[in-house]
């Protein structure tokens, strides 16, 4: 099982490399607001994870720059995901607002926030 799990995370992630869509072209003032809101937005995934693959996509059709943790690979990373987001679910996206922590799971509820984001710039 573990082999299938890493072959087609592998192909995924050369069909994702392929087909990479472009992103939004905006003037570069709107450009740094936006930049400036998702400085704050960490998302964790998984680099072969398909779920991941769909938001990692939306974000950058979108033209947003995310600071992607591989909480496969790092185990820092995992346990941050596992003691603040309170499990090991993917992927996973913090955001930081006010100084307050609020942990979105599920990969629509994930390009719906960055959706409505990339909106209200």
């Amino acid at each position: 099982m573990k082999l299938i799990r890493m072959l087609l995370g592998s192909l995924i992630l050369v069909f994702d490399f392929i087909f990479t869509p472009r992103s939004k072209k905006r003037p570069a003032d709107a450009q740094a607001k936006l930049d400036a809101q998702t400085a704050k937005l960490k998302l964790y995934q998984f680099k072969g994870c398909p779920f991941c693959v769909k938001v990692r996509r939306a974000a950058k059709r979108e033209g947003l720059k995310l600071e992607t943790r591989d909480a496969m690979n790092n185990q820092v990373y995992r346990q941050e995901l596992q003691e603040q987001g309170g499990k090991i679910k993917v992927p996973c996206l913090r955001i930081e607002e006010q100084n307050q922590v609020t942990w979105l799971y599920e990969s629509n509820d994930i390009v719906a926030y960055l959706q409505k984001l990339e909106q209200a710039a």
